[in-house]
């Protein structure tokens, strides 16, 4: 009896996993040479566990942008997206959990968005957004929510709440 489904998988998603990990950002290029990124984190907690100093190693941001929330929000992603275009962001580096991650991939989408004054109506009018000219990178701290190998995020716009 075959217990086992046939399957096809593929995913653009590079993992490096274990400890050290952080250093095959540069011994595999992760990052594009010449890319301007921004590091993007939640609380603060990565610069209390040695995180933060440990991805510094590898990175080099133009701009660092900390205060990504729980179930991120809308109105902090979009002072993110201000701050990205203000620097000519190209990469976009999430350092943390699920929150981060998710706020990031708004926050890569949000910068194309032109359809609208609000990013926020892509939700209802996806047909008007176009695929992100940012890439983005994970530094992975709380394996979770498996955000991090798809294209779904969760966030939430706080006055409508």
């Amino acid at each position: 009896m075959n217990t086992f489904n046939n399957f096809i998988f593929q995913s653009p998603t590079i993992l490096c996993y274990g400890k050290g990990a952080s250093s095959e950002i540069e011994k595999k290029e992760l990052i594009p040479k010449g890319a301007r990124v921004m590091m993007i984190y939640g609380g603060g907690s990565i610069k209390k566990n040695g995180v933060y100093e440990e991805v510094k190693k590898y990175v080099k941001p133009i701009v660092e942008f900390g205060g990504i929330e729980p179930n991120p929000a809308h109105e902090t992603c979009m002072k993110a997206v201000k701050i990205a275009k203000e620097n000519n962001i190209d990469f976009l580096l999430a350092v943390g959990g699920g929150s981060v991650i998710d706020g990031t991939k708004y926050i890569a989408l949000a910068m194309e968005w032109t359809a609208t004054e609000d990013p926020f109506d892509m939700f209802t009018q996806m047909e008007k957004a176009s695929a992100p000219k940012s890439k983005i990178g994970v530094v992975l701290t709380i394996p979770a929510t498996g955000t991090e190998t798809n294209n779904l995020f969760v966030v939430t716009i706080m006055e409508r709440r």
